[in-house]
């Protein structure tokens, strides 16, 4: 048990770190090259081949056979990967809309979100200090929706295009991360790695699949774009795959509730590439959003 619990701790961390350096990359693809499109489908397209490989050469190396898979597996893989599709493209949009810090941050509202429909949905307690929480959470994404510019906090701060992208975003990739838990869940077999590498790699081919056939009916052009994108955009499928695939390790040994509270070390780790790598300008405004939020999702982590 000490073990995997181990395990889950280190390959979330890998996750949030690969996961950082992937959405760099979809932000410079995005900005310069690709649409928001192109920029989702590149990680899908380029991870495939890498992922296929290493199940194979896995199960190879321990002589372990294909196992068998549930029928539920597969509604979650597809609800999983459409909502992950759908979170991926309103991340870069956000990207053109406000720095790479405020973009990462909002996406991050999936622990509040994943709570909140919790119990709107399901009926599941939430207690008054898991209120208070949440409350501290609206009040940082006040200030982050609001913009650098903006003075004190309103509702109406909430009903501009960054913000609908941030917090839509946070909801699809809150709905990803408990789907795929499920999809891992429906592979018979104990190892959680063979888990984790089977359900990835089926869903990122139906990830793939998806994306050909939407950008060949609605962004002609878009395909062949993504090919000339190739060497970058082959980084962003090494790195997908990386962070993905330790992503579903992660989450076929833990709750995903757990698993994403660790992973708000993303936060810290946009903030460095914002200033650092893409040298954007953090307003006072925003910082304070960035902090009150993370204190918000440390409090919720706390209580839950």
């Amino acid at each position: 048990m000490s073990a995997l619990f181990e395990l889950w701790i280190i390959v979330t961390l890998l996750a949030a770190t690969f996961q950082t350096v992937r959405f760099m990359l979809q932000k410079q693809l995005a900005t310069a090259t690709l649409s928001a499109a192109g920029a989702t489908f590149s990680r899908f397209v380029y991870s495939a081949p890498f992922i296929l490989v290493l199940l194979l050469v896995y199960m190879a190396a321990t002589g372990v056979a294909l196992p068998a898979i549930a029928p539920s597996f597969w509604a979650y893989g597809l609800a999983g990967g459409t909502a992950q599709i759908t979170a991926t493209v309103c991340v870069v949009l956000l990207f053109k809309q406000r720095n790479f810090a405020v973009g990462i941050t909002f996406k991050k509202t999936e622990v509040i979100q994943t709570v909140l429909v919790g119990f709107v949905v399901l009926g599941e307690g939430v207690s008054a200090m898991g209120f208070v929480a949440i409350a501290l959470g609206v009040a940082g994404l006040l200030l982050l929706s609001g913009g650098p510019e903006a003075k004190g906090l309103h509702l109406s701060d909430f009903r501009n295009r960054a913000a609908g992208l941030g917090i839509a975003s946070g909801f699809l990739f809150a709905i990803s991360a408990v789907c795929y838990r499920g999809a891992t869940q429906g592979v018979a077999a104990e190892d959680p790695i063979l888990r984790a590498g089977v359900t990835l790699a089926v869903v990122v081919l139906m990830q793939t699949l998806i994306m050909l056939v939407w950008l060949r009916a609605r962004e002609p052009g878009e395909i062949a774009r993504v090919w000339d994108a190739r060497k970058v955009a082959v980084w962003i499928g090494l790195t997908s795959m990386g962070g993905s695939f330790c992503w579903f390790v992660a989450f076929a040994v833990q709750n995903a509730a757990y698993v994403k509270a660790l992973g708000q070390v993303e936060l810290i780790l946009s903030v460095a590439a914002s200033t650092l790598f893409f040298h954007e300008k953090i307003s006072n405004r925003e910082w304070a959003g960035i902090v009150v939020l993370m204190a918000s999702i440390v409090l919720l982590v706390l209580v839950a």
